[in-house]
């Protein structure tokens, strides 16, 4: 007799066993995990799934292992502006500060010391806006603080070893004056990205010209005179901070094996890197910031709740995923259906809701109703208010409000403006086959007639499903499917819906009545 095979743990868990296996090799207690960013734009959809993800895999190991672990959400500010954003004031402000880090140019805004300091700040209420756990940390800081002074010389010591891993890679004008080091120009500030003529690893210094006027400087790398190019960076971040672990997307593939082999010329192993997919539009063409094509985080926010954008994130996320308006109602309802059945899970790790709520189950207790019926229910009765659904509600629901159901009403708000905005006006109904119009008379007949009582179901929903079965079965559908075509088609005007039994319920049998005289009369009339 063969044994069933144990089910495979859920990414996150898998993630969490490389990591575990890695601080075993390596005696230590304790996982440093660590996001980056480029904060010369506002944080951003991908800025959520990447922080929410390795949280997700972090939970996972404190599971697994029961050991601690630290998050650290780490800022590039030291980077040289390369242009002017298009969404900031005072543009010829900021371009005469071109090519300085973005700690040392004031800040467009006129709120914080710098433009730096105003987009981390940004970064932070933003990841703390979504209850994501993790210490920031400013490259601007570490440089100049000196915190990173000692792998600062460990990098002039191998200059010539990471040269040679990069040059490869480079073309031939920029391979003539690659250095991993870019010093700070001592009198414009600008970050630098010049050849260098000499390294001097005992005093911590580079030699370097000024292209245009041709004077020779020599530059401390430490206490924030010089930074390293984003490769070297990365490379130099972790071993410095001995990482444990960092995801990024799949356009750095080449850039993540580039940093793990200086991270090993230093002489650590690189961290377990983890390597997601990129979102694609309603094309199938990658996302860019620069076209704004795509969905961006604030648009989601609108139409759907946090929780399902994080069910979004968590599936399959090595898998390309198109990122546009019409996944959010699929996400909603599966979140919805995960959170339902987290309570009686045979393996909670397995269910999506156990990672977006770190084990818990969420206080607000999820929805008895699917994001779709609601979507469904605006269309249908043009609701154009909370309380319009409200009213179908509480005849499904007695007593049911805001208050029993707190998410529930967090979706009748996002029902309404999706409708509004993408249902409604695509909302195209078309007319009934003869058979098709024979099946919705006798559909009619047998709700009028109070046939779904002598239909076998716990729950009136389920006899009223029960009922448009039995219905479909009577006429000669092929396959039966083209029943429920039929009825999103023709009475809802879309291309698909809800349970049909549940979606009576909610909305009533007398209306459903109504809803299906009405679209067969409008037929008529058209005809």
């Amino acid at each position: 007799m063969n044994e069933m095979a144990s089910p495979q743990p859920s990414w996150p868990f898998r993630e969490a066993e490389r990591i575990a296996e890695r601080l075993r090799q390596k005696g230590k207690t304790e996982a440093l995990f660590e996001t980056g960013y480029g904060p010369s734009g506002l944080p951003h959809i991908g800025t959520f799934g990447e922080v929410a993800r390795t949280s997700w895999v972090r939970h996972a190991f404190s599971e697994l292992t029961g050991m601690k672990s630290r998050l650290i959400a780490f800022s590039d500010d030291m980077d040289g502006l390369r242009k002017v954003p298009d969404n900031v004031p005072n543009k010829e402000m900021l371009r005469q500060h071109l090519g300085k880090p973005l700690t040392r140019i004031p800040d467009p805004f006129g709120k914080f010391e710098s433009f730096g300091a105003h987009n981390n700040n940004m970064l932070q209420e933003f990841l703390r806006a979504f209850g994501f756990e993790f210490e920031f940390a400013s490259a601007n800081d570490y440089y100049a603080s000196g915190r990173f002074d000692d792998a600062l010389l460990h990098v002039l010591r191998h200059h010539d070893q990471i040269t040679r891993i990069i040059l490869p890679t480079l073309g031939d004008e920029r391979r003539a004056t690659y250095s991993p080091i870019l010093p700070i120009h001592p009198r414009t500030g600008v970050v630098m990205q010049v050849p260098i003529e000499k390294v001097d690893p005992d005093h911590g210094t580079v030699f370097w010209r000024d292209p245009e006027t041709g004077v020779r400087f020599e530059t401390s790398v430490l206490g924030g005179q010089a930074k390293l190019q984003w490769k070297a960076d990365w490379a130099m971040r972790w071993y410095a901070l001995d990482v444990d672990y960092e995801m990024s997307g799949k356009d750095l593939i080449e850039s993540v094996k580039l940093s793990s082999a200086i991270c090993r010329a230093l002489g650590k192993e690189p961290p377990v890197t983890f390597t997601y997919e990129l979102f694609l539009d309603e094309k199938g063409q990658k996302i860019s910031k620069s076209k704004g094509n795509g969905l961006s985080i604030e648009q989601w926010l609108i139409y759907a709740p946090k929780e399902s954008l994080a069910q979004f994130m968590y599936h399959a996320p090595q898998r390309a995923k198109r990122l546009f308006f019409d996944v959010i109602p699929r996400a909603t309802d599966e979140y919805i259906a995960n959170v339902a059945a987290l309570p009686i899970a045979a393996d909670p790790h397995a269910n999506p809701a156990w990672h977006i709520h770190a084990g818990k189950l969420p206080e607000h207790g999820g929805s008895p109703i699917s994001f779709t019926m609601l979507l469904n229910l605006a269309s249908v009765s043009n609701a154009d208010n909370p309380e319009m659904l409200w009213g179908f509600i509480r005849a499904y629901i007695p007593g049911a409000n805001a208050e029993t159901y707190p998410f529930l009403a967090e979706l009748v708000h996002h029902a309404i403006a999706y409708n509004r905005d993408f249902v409604a006006p695509k909302r195209r109904y078309r007319s009934p086959t003869e058979v098709e119009r024979a099946a919705l008379e006798d559909l009619a007949r047998s709700l009028k007639a109070g046939e779904q009582s002598q239909h076998p179901g716990a729950t009136e929903a389920e006899r009223l499903q029960n009922l448009v079965y039995a219905v479909g079965k009577r006429h000669p559908f092929q396959p039966l499917k083209a029943w429920f075509d039929c009825l999103y088609q023709v009475l809802l005007g879309t291309p698909e819906g809800p349970r049909f039994g549940g979606f009576i319920a909610l909305y009533g049998v007398e209306r459903t009545i109504a809803l299906i005289e009405a679209s067969l009369a409008r037929v008529e009339t058209a005809a």
